[in-house]
Formats: structure tokens, sequence, C-alpha cells
């Protein structure tokens, strides 16, 4: 018998490709675009705005300083940095601005420490406790101008409701519009009225995220309530307590309606006791009408501020610095 061959199986049929979807390649570009454009969009509106209402007016502020503005008369002639050699070499920025200094110390300083303490307060196991939290903050609700007005009359140098209670125990009368130190307490006291119990909530919120483990540990090893308090507490509190410090040392350095509303004229006193930058630039700018110098002391007070900024980020990279160290 004759060999058999097998005849090889036919091809099989190509498969078909799939049909390409028209401008498949241009949607994909389209995504890859969206992808890397959408982020910069979505927070434009913030730039926009802040370009708007926050550096052009800076930028134009810098650019009256250098001219001898008037105020009927509009744009005067460039003077370039005489404005600012008038103003630092004038006795009224010197004067407001040890004002404001000594107001600042005077409202921060017992500020801070007293909202630390009512955030601890506010931190343990009270009854009713979303009562007292919401009440620490009812007098930064209250309107700075009914504030003033209220503690302008509590240290009345007459008939002064704190001036009688020194009466009562024996002591003298301050004179707390007249005298430099005793102004500066009086004001110091609203500002510290207002944002004690701002302060102290952020405080809390702070304390609350630290982790109760570090509470039971140091209870295990004989820390009683103070001692935890200033182990754990306080040095897990830092970055935030650098933050209230340097907002509060902002807000002293642009405080206005506490001593503005302080009298009824609303000059600083009437030797500019405690007239401070703020009152300074506006009476430069409304009551004498010059809006070169005004300028120039807006300049100025921004670079304080930039000052404060500046510090305020190298103390938080340094402390973030040793923290991760120390893990």
């Amino acid at each position: 018998m004759g060999a058999t061959t097998t005849a090889p199986p036919p091809p099989a049929p190509p498969v078909p490709a799939p049909p390409r979807r028209a401008g498949r390649g241009r949607a994909g570009r389209f995504g890859r675009l969206d992808a890397r454009v959408s982020p910069y969009l979505y927070i434009a509106p913030f730039f926009l705005l802040f370009l708007v209402t926050g550096l052009f007016p800076l930028g134009y502020t810098g650019w009256v300083a250098m001219h001898d503005w008037d105020q009927i008369m509009g744009k005067g002639e460039f003077v370039g940095m005489a404005n600012y050699v008038d103003v630092l070499t004038g006795r009224g920025f010197w004067r407001a601005l040890a004002n404001t200094v000594s107001i600042f110390l005077l409202s921060s300083v017992p500020q801070i420490l007293a909202a630390l303490a009512i955030a601890a307060l506010l931190d343990r196991n009270l009854r009713a406790k979303t009562v007292w939290r919401m009440g620490v903050l009812l007098p930064y609700v209250v309107a700075p101008v009914a504030v003033a007005l209220i503690f302008s009359n509590l240290f009345a140098d007459r008939f002064g409701l704190v001036n009688a209670l020194l009466q009562t125990v024996g002591l003298d009368p301050v004179r707390w519009h007249s005298d430099r130190l005793a102004s500066h307490v009086a004001i110091a006291t609203m500002v510290n009225f207002r944002w004690t119990g701002y302060n102290a909530l952020i405080l809390l919120a702070a304390m609350q995220a630290v982790p109760r483990d570090l509470y039971e540990q140091a209870a295990i090893d004989g820390a009683n309530a103070w001692r935890q308090f200033w182990s754990v507490t306080v040095p897990m509190l830092r970055p935030t307590i650098i933050f209230v410090i340097i907002t509060s040392t902002i807000g002293g350095l642009q405080i206005f309606d506490e001593p503005k509303m302080y009298d009824q004229f609303g000059r600083g006193g009437a030797d500019q006791q405690w007239q401070t930058l703020t009152i300074y630039l506006y009476e430069l700018g409304w009551t004498r009408a010059d809006f070169g110098m005004a300028s120039a002391v807006a300049v100025l007070l921004f670079l304080l501020i930039v000052v404060f900024g500046i510090v305020n980020f190298l103390l938080t990279r340094r402390i973030a610095h040793d923290e991760g160290r120390r893990t």
C-alpha cells in the first residue's frame, strides 16, 4: 500500500482589527492636558482675587509712597525715598511704633498664657463642656466698637467702674486716659477680652489631637497632672503655640479699632500717648491729606509684618527639624 499523505489544514482567516474610533488620539491628548491644567484652573480664582485685592494695592501703595501725592490734585511729582526719610526722621512714627509694641506686649503675652490655661481646663471632662466652649467665644462675636465703648467707660478717669473698685480697697484712682502706660493697659485689656477665647479654641483643637496614650504612659511613670501638662501637652503644642504667637503679633501690629474708639476724638490721645501705627497712618492720609507719607508708613508696616512672618517660618522649620531628629 502506498503512503497516505494528509493535506495541511487551511490557514485560519485573519481576525479583523477593531475599528479605530475617530478622534481617539485627540481625546487622549485632551485627557492628558486636562489632568495637567485642571489643578491650576481650580486654584486660579484665588490667585486672581489675591492679585486684584492684595498685590495690586500693595504695589500701588509703594508707587504712591514715592510721590508727593495730594488728596485734591491727585498725582504729584516724583520724590523718591523722601517720604520714607520724612517718616523715619520724624518723632510721630517712632512714638506710634513704641505705643504699638507696648500694647502688643501687654496684650499678647497675658492673652496667650490665659488662652493656654483656658484650653487646658476645657480639655478636661467638664459637664456641659460644649456650652463652656461656646461661652469663651462670645466676646469674639461682640462688635469691636461696642467693646471699645464699654471699656472706655469702665476705664474712665473720673466716673469709671474700675476706679470705683480701686477706691473701695483703698487705692488711688488711675488716670486711664491721661497716663501713657495706664492707657496701654486699658487698651490691652480690651484686646485680651476679645481674642483670648478665640485663641483658646485653637489651642484646644490642638490639645485634642494629642494621643491619649502619652498621658497614660506619663501617669504610669508617676507624673501628676501639672507634670503631664508641661512634659506632654506643651511640647506637642509648640507648632500651634508658635502659630498663635505670630497671628497675635500680626494682629497687634495692625491694631486700630480699640485705640481708635478709646476716646471720642479717635486720635490716640491728647498727646498721642496711645496712638498706634495704624492710627498714625490714618491721620496722615485723611487728616493731613498726605497720601505719600501715609503710603510710606503702610509699606514700613508691611515690612514689619514680613519680618515676623519670616521669623515664624524659621521657627516652624527649626521645630519640625528637631522633632524629625528625635523620631
